[in-house]
């Protein structure tokens, strides 16, 4: 049987946030949040994906996957999107077939105490070194390993000769020093082993491409920077990732 909400349930339920759970093994596989009878358009999901997958897979042997509210009247739809992020979060995307993190998850969502006081407690900082700011935005994940970290950082590059002049780069995530490198040597990219796989496949190497290799920047320096503010050398809309301070 088909089912339905009737419009007096749509009318109560507001914005609100659901789960598919697999009856087979009674856990989650899909967050969702929404208003109306979002929560039922999943079940007609065609294609490849992995939520497609597992529906098709229940219909062959006559079944549904039963359907939960997790939270319901809810304030606004940021509200909602808040709670899916952070349900998401808890379960991880290993165990979902959602394909991405929940809104604004990287900067609101779980995530180590320690990341959370350097979000809110970073003051800023003067840099008085020939420095790379790089900003990793993009790659960046709470409680990446220190290998991921340096490889997220470290490459690849679109620069010219004058990053022959920086002696430090900084991974930067939300304007805010994560880690300090001491820069030994650039190369074209793709030239120097990996120590992780936080780009996945490598991207074929590009002759205006560069990384470096290097290590963690010795303690007098790393503790005059790490966990700062680098907010004033970061012009507002700014598209470049790397920028030049003090070469």
């Amino acid at each position: 049987m088909d089912l339905v909400i009737p419009p007096e349930v749509a009318g109560r339920l507001g914005y609100y946030v659901y789960l598919y759970i697999d009856p087979r093994t009674h856990k989650p596989f899909y967050v969702g949040k929404g208003q109306k009878d979002r929560v039922l358009t999943h079940l007609s999901a065609r294609g490849e994906s992995r939520k497609a997958q597992i529906l098709n897979e229940l219909a062959r042997t006559g079944e549904q996957p039963r359907i939960e509210i997790l939270a319901h009247a809810l304030p606004s739809e940021e509200t909602a999107l808040r709670i899916e992020a952070a349900v998401i979060d808890l379960f991880g995307l290993d165990d979902l077939t959602n394909l991405v993190s929940g809104w604004r998850s990287i900067q609101l969502g779980r995530m180590p105490l320690e990341d959370l006081i350097f979000y809110y407690a970073a003051k800023p900082v003067e840099v008085a070194d020939p420095v790379l700011l790089i900003r990793i935005n993009r790659l960046y994940r709470h409680g990446m390993s220190a290998a991921e970290l340096y490889d997220a950082t470290r490459s690849a590059w679109k620069l010219g000769r004058r990053r022959e002049k920086a002696k430090y780069a900084f991974a930067v995530f939300e304007k805010v020093v994560r880690e300090v490198y001491e820069i030994e040597g650039w190369y074209h990219q793709g030239a120097t082993p990996v120590q992780s796989d936080v780009h996945g496949n490598r991207p074929p190497a590009r002759a205006n491409r560069w990384e470096f290799t290097g290590r963690i920047a010795p303690e007098s320096i790393r503790s005059r920077y790490r966990g700062g503010s680098v907010a004033t050398y970061i012009s507002k809309g700014l598209q470049n990732p790397v920028v030049y301070v003090n070469c």
